[in-house]
């Protein structure tokens, strides 16, 4: 299907009667897989594409987990690389919108450097842009230097000023983009990322997932999932599982997840004794089934957080988290199983209550906390109809 050029007014299209989806553009880093971009693929996969067309602009050239799938679908994997070169970077995106066709909205993912990507939308023309704030990164951004603190302050004046919509997966994450009184713009609101729960309903085999990676029938499973990144703490991850070990032997730590990290967090293994129980296995499509069939708990020490979709999956799978408690309220969907503990406090409390925690597997039904998971607002098809009506809202605004 060819769309009209970037100066075609969309209106004259439904005045002579052409009927088309409303057009999204999405910015993204990448579609590797993340929290952001797992959402947007549950999204992609559920939305009628016959109303909303997605493509999705990325800052990398290098291929992605999800490019083809994405492809599959119907859309577009669009790179716009250089976006630490501002002058680079805008001539590549007025580029891709002259060749790419008329876009009735910009909805970016890519938090502060939104704003940026706003300005420029707005100046081309866009006429629905969406800022979406995925991240609570409050308490990391206080301790930056002026020249961060101006940055951040430049972005977040320019989303102000240009975004037409601003939706955040949190109250957290609205305030750290859109400021503290964010509740009084009307621009301004929550639109909860949702999941596909569907794979948490599939018949599986714990042996056999168990003895795939290894790990003994008998065996205590601390799970994460993560990218090898600060932001998910992976150092303070392995203290836990060292202090956890030295009261069970049969512990193992099943890691899932890649990152730039990866080498030092490596290392740290071998130097706590840990080599025998650690498994790094990597990025896997699997996640649910892995959570279902060989984690018996899920550790969480983020430093910072939106509102993590891991974190629904684990209490989809049944699973007890111990998570930092940085780590929005909202995510308690299934109290039961959530516990938080402060950053502050040592290796050896969160690994007693790794322990003490072991238990609530049991005291606690999968079927239960899946049928709650299903009545909230964090059921995929409640957030893509959401989504869907924001979409068809702001466009309407556009035509009146």
């Amino acid at each position: 299907m060819s769309y009209p050029s970037s100066k075609v007014i969309p209106q004259e299209h439904e005045k002579l009667g052409v009927q088309r989806p409303i057009r999204v553009l999405h910015v993204v880093g990448g579609m590797n897989r993340g929290g952001i971009e797992t959402w947007l693929m549950h999204v992609l996969r559920h939305i009628d594409r016959d109303r909303i067309h997605m493509d999705f602009l990325v800052h990398t050239t290098e291929p992605c987990h999800y490019d083809d799938e994405v492809r599959q679908l119907g859309s577009q994997i669009i790179p716009c690389p250089n976006p630490t070169n501002p002058w680079l970077y805008t001539h590549n995106f007025r580029r891709i919108l002259r060749q790419h066709g008329f876009y009735n909205i910009i909805h970016s993912h890519v938090h502060h450097y939104t704003g940026f990507i706003l300005y420029l939308a707005h100046l081309a023309g866009v006429p629905i842009r969406i800022a979406h704030s995925h991240l609570d990164s409050f308490y990391q951004e206080i301790k930056a230097k002026w020249q961060r603190k101006l940055y951040l302050a430049s972005m977040k004046w320019l989303i102000a000023h240009h975004a037409s919509v601003g939706l955040a997966c949190s109250q957290d994450a609205a305030v750290d983009l859109f400021n503290s009184g964010w509740t009084t713009d009307p621009r301004w609101q929550l639109l909860y990322c949702g999941i596909d729960l569907k794979p948490f309903q599939d018949v599986i085999d714990t042996g056999t997932i168990r003895a795939a990676l290894g790990i003994p029938g008998d065996a205590f499973v601390i799970g994460h999932v993560g990218r090898f990144e600060p932001q998910k703490n992976h150092k303070f991850l392995i203290e836990i599982a060292t202090a956890v070990a030295q009261k069970e032997p049969k512990m193992r730590l099943l890691l899932v997840g890649q990152g730039f990290l990866q080498p030092e967090i490596e290392q740290q293994v071998v130097q706590s004794n840990l080599v025998d129980k650690v498994i790094f296995a990597g990025t896997r499509s699997d996640v649910p089934h892995l959570m279902r069939g060989v984690m018996d708990i899920f550790l969480f020490p983020s430093l910072y957080e939106g509102l993590p979709i891991v974190g629904l999956e684990t209490q989809a799978a049944g699973l007890p988290i111990i998570m930092s408690d940085v780590i929005p309220r909202e995510l308690d969907q299934v109290d039961s199983l959530t516990q938080r503990l402060s950053l502050s406090q040592p290796a050896s409390v969160w690994a007693e209550a790794v322990l003490a925690a072991r238990n609530a597997r049991t005291n606690n039904t999968q079927s239960h906390s899946l049928a709650a998971l299903q009545k909230s607002q964090f059921n995929i098809k409640y957030s893509v109809e959401s989504l869907i009506k924001v979409y068809e809202n702001q466009h309407n605004q556009t035509k009146s």
